[in-house]
């Protein structure tokens, strides 16, 4: 893929976040029409062999599955991406030698020094021999996060090495390393002009946001590639909310005799 996916009209990419341990979850993001899922190893309590299964279901149900490792070590990148998630999302890459280290944990000699086991999900176990695994292991889609004041000093360099397949920009990290609010101007213009660099390099860039459709679709419109809107749990906890609090406003009404 070396990339997000290209849609019909070239379209943003429209995804999530999963953060629950339930295939329903996954099913549930393909039937709303997503075009993908991150599922995510940083954030969550889920273990190597949920995600696994996740990535199962998002593949037989057409969603494209990333995965989000919790650190850089190569051996979760390769564990992620042998349990068949089409790309991996790296967090706090904060300089060009991080960049290029998770690139070379991502691909296969001469590349890199990914190990190779085509018994598994992306070898099809090697059921039609090992060649197949080799020739679609450098396919994989490998995001960094930028999210630090030192990464974005670091990502001009990065993009001019070509060191990344894709960018996501982490604006809550990116406040707390600024030391300014999440909604302070500082944050929405240093991440104009990451997103303009990687433009500028044909680099498709990421961004995560709220479950706010205009936010989401102004975020698409300025040239994002991949726009994460909200998340499996926050979604089903703000909708379990909304109907809480309308049920209730139903049925306590105003107070008679006033």
């Amino acid at each position: 893929m070396n990339g997000f996916p290209r849609l019909p009209g070239d379209r943003a990419t429209l995804g999530t976040w999963v953060k629950l341990p339930a295939l329903e979850s996954v099913e549930l993001m393909a039937e709303a029409g997503l075009d993908l899922v991150v599922i995510d190893l940083e954030h969550s309590p889920l273990s190597i062999e949920t995600a696994s299964a996740l990535v199962s279901v998002a593949l037989g149900r057409g969603l494209i599955p990333f995965v989000r490792v919790p650190d850089h070590s190569p051996s979760w990148i390769q564990r992620c991406l042998d349990l068949g998630a089409l790309g991996i999302v790296v967090p706090h890459v904060d300089s060009l030698e991080e960049a290029v280290a998770v690139q070379r944990a991502s691909r296969f000699e001469p590349r890199g020094r990914r190990g190779m086991g085509p018994t598994t999900r992306a070898g099809a176990w090697n059921l039609r021999g090992p060649q197949e695994y080799l020739d679609g292991g450098d396919d994989a889609c490998v995001v960094i996060q930028i999210e630090s004041a030192a990464g974005l000093a670091a990502l001009p360099e990065i993009l001019e090495h070509e060191a990344a397949d894709g960018v996501l920009l982490g604006a809550a990290d990116l406040s707390m390393s600024l030391g300014v609010a999440m909604d302070d101007p500082q944050v929405a213009a240093y991440m104009h002009t990451a997103l303009e660099q990687c433009l500028t390099h044909g680099v498709p860039c990421a961004v995560a946001t709220g479950a706010h459709a205009a936010t989401a679709a102004r975020l698409a419109e300025r040239g994002f590639g991949l726009v994460l809107a909200s998340n499996d749990a926050s979604l089903l906890g703000a909708s379990a909310r909304a109907l809480v609090h309308a049920v209730r406003d139903e049925t306590e009404g105003p107070v008679a005799g006033t």
